[in-house]
């Protein structure tokens, strides 16, 4: 068989320049590094570290645009932060304080308007606390889930996503809490990311239904709104966009209440249309093969944002793997980027000002953790021969945006770790049957140490299956490359980033192509010389933790080791895992349908095939997992046992479908190093 030797435009200087760093083991003189077996260097990058690595969730604006407030998580606690004008950032919860949108995988947390910030608390309540500082008040009742609370114009009510049950809708309460929350869009099995109207008389929202995903088929609504009784209430409403193989994304209303625009993929790609509410004329303002948008795993994500004059509309643009932040004017549709940006790989979480063009955004390289930045955009400085620039990479009309930067906040030991840290490189290489397929590898690099030969090497499976390997700062990678292991993340056919056609292959076909496209991906390196044939491990979490337990199973002594953590074994308990709404009919769309589909759902099922695996395996899993729950890994570990298969099992109290806890992603990482110590170095 032929494998196709890593396929990017750069790839002849990429791979000679990465052949350099694991023969010498850095840029410094031979001389000042030591010879150390891969897989055996000691890194200044411990569990601990890892551990404590800060992550930003999401960023808002205050309505008077001068404060600007935030997430912050770090070792499973996460707290509101605010920043208001050259002031200093400051705490405005602490540790005590759980702050997370409760409906399925998270997100929408909080809110901000007339200074007061809304989030999303203990009992999965919504409190309301003051930026100037107090005590936080709950204001909805301790029953459901809570998520995307949001604020009408006039500062009175609060529309929130609720959860209880399995009956999944929009409410809304007075900010005040004094009367008990009223159902408002009920009807749709999911419903998420609600925007006002201005006037208040109108909201907009995206709703699906079983069995898509949020990704693969919802719709956009507009309802009529009216106070009855004290709250608000739907007097009609109707469908503009979408469908059930279309994905709408973010509505967002213009701030002089005429237009609204949203994403959609039914081109193809994620792109931003506008609606004008005056004329009833839809117009779609970007058209390039990159996606404006990202699948909606969570509540509250957000990729475009108005500038306050209504006149342009910011936007994230994500292709192959990165993102960039862009602008486009709907006065004469030229579409600009922010190159003062560049350096960034990851953008996520737009926030426009409402009175400034002033945009933050969080933002990551492969070598810089998250950092809140602040840009302010000055459009009248823009030189006239920039003004209609191109673009070498095919995007149209681009002008370079002057701009004045500030990074608003980050907590980082990147510049002690520069030394320490080779960035990931994108990679192709062609799949068992011809296609294309795309990820980033990362060479093993310490400047203290150099090996002689190729290296072992990690093959990582994202989750979803439906989800994407980008170019973030990820000390996880980093723990391991500075250990002396190459790792490539697959971004095998179904990963979404690279169009919808390439997303729905994996349709019918999970369980094939993501398990073929991550062999093919590492006997693509090793044929380079870029890995050890016979020191490969491969590892993912939650649907790559499947791919695990698959790919062991199908193709024994392909691999020297797994790493699985929260896997499914048993494609059969997913689907009837009544507990996880979420995703209790994927399965329709990735293998079929019930009963229909029984030998196929057995042949994709790694449990039916647990007699095949041979190959050492260390399984994690979090007790409380409702999406993957444990029974998962039982019944796999039995079937273990019973064969003498080498492997180690261990359990998680009080973690779900993640870790969150600094102890046990220091117990995760170091259980596995050790593992892979025994079992693959040293076999």
């Amino acid at each position: 068989m032929r494998y196709n030797s890593l396929r990017n435009t750069t790839s002849n200087l990429i791979l000679t320049l990465l052949d350099g760093i694991m023969t010498s083991g850095s840029n410094e003189p031979m001389h000042n590094t030591q010879m150390r077996m891969f897989g055996t260097w000691d890194s200044v990058i411990t569990a601990e570290s890892v551990a404590l690595n800060a992550r930003i969730g999401d960023a808002a604006w205050d309505s008077d645009g001068k404060t600007l407030v935030w997430t912050e998580s770090r070792g499973g606690t996460t707290w509101l932060m605010a920043k208001t004008g050259q002031d200093s950032p400051r705490f405005l919860t602490d540790g005590d304080i759980p702050v997370r949108g409760r409906i399925g995988y998270g997100g929408g947390d909080f809110t901000v308007a007339s200074g007061v910030v809304y989030f999303v608390g203990h009992a999965r309540r919504i409190f309301s606390l003051p930026l100037a500082g107090g005590v936080p008040r709950p204001i909805t009742p301790p029953f459901g889930a809570a998520a995307a609370p949001t604020i009408s114009p006039d500062g009175r009510f609060l529309i929130f996503a609720h959860h209880h049950e399995g009956i999944d809708g929009l409410a809304v309460v007075d900010v005040d809490g004094r009367h008990f929350p009223r159902k408002l869009a009920y009807g749709a099995d999911f419903v998420m990311q609600p925007a006002w109207h201005p006037s208040g008389s109108l909201l907009a929202y995206v709703i699906w239904n079983h069995p898509q995903m949020p990704f693969d088929g919802t719709q956009l609504v507009v309802a009529q709104i009216q106070e009855t009784a004290g709250l608000p209430a739907v007097l009609s409403t109707s469908i503009l966009a979408g469908g059930p193989d279309t994905a709408i994304f973010q509505p967002a209303f213009s701030p002089d209440g005429r237009k609204l625009a949203y994403v959609s993929d039914e081109t193809g790609w994620w792109q931003i249309y506008i609606y004008d509410l005056e004329t009833k004329q839809t117009r779609q303002i970007t058209d390039v093969p990159a996606e404006h948008a990202a699948p909606a795993w969570a509540q509250g994500m957000r990729t475009i944002g108005w500038s306050p004059s209504g006149d342009a509309l910011y936007f994230l643009r994500s292709a192959l793997g990165k993102s960039r932040l862009g602008m486009v004017e709907l006065t004469n549709g030229t579409t600009r980027e922010v190159r003062a940006l560049e350096h960034y790989d990851s953008m996520r979480q737009i926030a426009v000002s409402p009175t400034y063009d002033e945009v933050a955004l969080i933002a990551a390289s492969t070598t810089t953790p998250d950092r809140l930045v602040s840009i302010e955009i000055d459009r009248l400085r823009i030189p006239p021969a920039l003004s209609l620039g191109s673009d070498d990479s095919g995007v149209g009309r681009i002008a370079v945006i002057i701009a004045e930067q500030e990074v608003i906040h980050a907590r980082s030991r990147s510049e002690m770790l520069r030394d320490q840290i080779a960035p990931g490189q994108p990679v192709e290489w062609t799949g068992h049957d011809g296609e294309t397929v795309y990820g980033w590898y990362y060479p093993p690099f310490n400047a203290r140490y150099r090996s002689s030969g190729a290296p072992p090497l990690i093959v990582r499976v994202h989750g979803g299956p439906t989800g994407q390997s980008r170019q973030n700062y990820s000390p996880e990678t980093y723990f391991f490359t500075t250990r002396g292991y190459a790792l490539l993340d697959v971004n095998h056919r179904g990963s979404t980033g690279y169009g919808k056609a390439y997303k729905d292959k994996l349709r019918g076909m999970w369980g094939v192509y993501d398990v073929e496209d991550s062999a093919t991906g590492a006997l693509a390196l090793a044929e380079r010389g870029l890995a050890d044939r016979s020191k490969l491990i491969i590892l993912g979490g939650s649907a790559g933790g499947y791919t695990v337990l698959q790919s062991l199973a199908t193709k024994p002594g392909l691999y020297a080791a797994g790493v699985c953590l929260y896997g499914i074994s048993n494609q059969f308990l997913l689907s009837f895992n009544d507990a996880w709404k979420f995703e209790a009919r994927y399965n329709d769309t990735l293998l079929g349908t019930l009963p229909e589909s029984t030998a196929l759902f057995r042949e994709r099922s790694p449990l039916f095939h647990a007699d095949k695996i041979s190959d050492p395996l260390i399984i994690f899993h979090g007790e409380d997992d409702e999406a993957v729950p444990i029974s998962q890994a039982e019944v796999i570990v039995k079937a273990l046992r019973r064969r003498g298969v080498p492997h180690e099992y261990h359990v998680y109290k009080g973690e779900g479908h993640g870790w969150h806890k600094s102890e046990t992603i220091i117990h995760y990482l170091k259980a596995t190093s050790d593992f892979l110590q025994q079992v693959v170095i040293f076999k």
